[in-house]
């Protein structure tokens, strides 16, 4: 039986990489199929029949997959690899032989649980935003946060031109007069959202800890540390995975001109420590 599916799944059921870096490792011409370099993103083979190989090395079906949850300290890079020399997560798991990557992003200046795994299918998921899978954070915020700001973010703020998507926000604590707590779930992943998010209300985040990815919670978890997700909590993510997102209620429609003016007048009325 043949099972045809796009190359950058392939690599990421194999536990190479996640599909985006997947997608990125066939853009630049370091996957073949059958001898020949692929470098268009819509290619499809059949592991089971081609021969795929990857920097000369030929694919392998991925062993048994493998579930980390670290709690990933300031100062790491989320990633496998740093062309600046930059310390990465994978320094902290020390005892890992698995191929595992990040999923998702968490910045070098934050810290928080980061799921690194290499089950192609489950990462895809988790990360990409039709699915929704919710990611908690707890902020140290520049100020105080009022109403307005917590409306606006929950409603959602425009980033590099585009809306984020709606959020839950609840201030914890103030600090002192100057600084904030806040809670904010979000459904997608950008790229330093929380923080663009936040600068764009006037609310520079000092610190920031990413508390829960979907099910996953580990408040025991020290910074550094890590430990294998177990088998219930591994059912618990594919279910959060895999409930389907509901659907975003339709944009109320605005009355057009005319219809306006044929309205009738109205009267006035009066938000695992890994060694180093």
């Amino acid at each position: 039986m043949t099972c045809v599916e796009r190359l950058q799944k392939i690599l990421s059921q194999a536990g190479i990489a996640s599909r985006r870096a997947s997608e990125q490792l066939i853009l630049d011409g370091r996957v073949s199929v059958n001898g020949k370099v692929v470098r268009e993103l819509g290619t499809k083979a059949d592991a089971a029949v081609d021969t795929i190989k990857v920097d000369d090395r030929r694919l392998k079906k991925a062993g048994r997959h493998r579930y980390v949850l670290l709690h990933k300290p300031r100062g790491y890079m989320t990633t496998r690899s740093d062309p600046e020399r930059r310390p990465t997560v994978i320094d902290l798991l020390s005892g890992v032989r698995e191929y595992i990557y990040p999923v998702g992003r968490l910045d070098f200046d934050s810290e928080g649980l980061l799921l690194l795994t290499n089950d192609g299918d489950l990462a895809a998921k988790l990360t990409h935003p039709s699915h929704g899978v919710a990611r908690v954070y707890e902020a140290e915020v520049l100020g105080i946060p009022d109403a307005h700001d917590l409306e606006r973010l929950s409603r959602g703020v425009t980033i590099e031109g585009r809306r984020t998507q709606p959020a839950q926000l609840e201030v914890l604590s103030g600090k002192d007069e100057r600084h904030a707590r806040v809670r904010i779930t979000i459904r997608e992943g950008r790229n330093r959202q929380v923080r663009n998010m936040f600068d764009a209300v006037g609310h520079p985040v000092d610190r920031l800890k990413r508390v829960a990815i979907g099910s996953l919670r580990d408040a025991r978890l020290k910074p550094g540390h890590w430990r294998d997700l177990t088998v219930s909590e591994v059912a618990a993510l594919r279910r959060t995975a895999d409930t389907p997102r509901p659907p975003k209620p339709a944009p109320r429609e605005q009355p057009n001109e005319a219809s306006t003016a044929a309205a009738p007048a109205r009267p006035r009325a009066r938000s695992k420590r890994a060694p180093r």
